[in-house]
């Protein structure tokens, strides 16, 4: 019996319990993992520039043949005509005042 190598399935994409916006939970790293909890909408060139903080990264978001997305961090290089699309770290947008609950 043949089974699907580990870590070949698609990733499990989910939606963010406070504003529905979709999500990609994951562990990332070796020894110091940190969990990231991405957003899946793409970002431009623009957007990346606006949305990087000290402690807010940007992501290159990886998909296999098999479906399976990884989360690799861009640091300091990054190729300029990366085919794969740029999120970052989810934030749920804020609230509308006008709303109380």
């Amino acid at each position: 019996m043949t089974g699907r190598p580990q870590g070949s399935a698609p990733s499990p994409t989910k939606r963010c319990p406070a504003c529905r916006a979709p999500i990609l939970p994951q562990l990332v790293g070796d020894r110091a993992a940190l969990h990231i909890t991405a957003d899946l909408t793409p970002l431009t060139p623009d957007e990346q520039t606006a949305f990087r903080e000290p402690n807010r990264l940007i992501w290159c978001l990886r998909t296999s043949r098999t479906g399976a997305q990884t989360l690799a961090w861009i640091q300091t290089w990054h190729p300029p005509d990366c085919p794969h699309p740029h999120v970052t770290e989810h934030r749920c947008p804020p609230a509308d005042p006008s709303t109380l609950f």
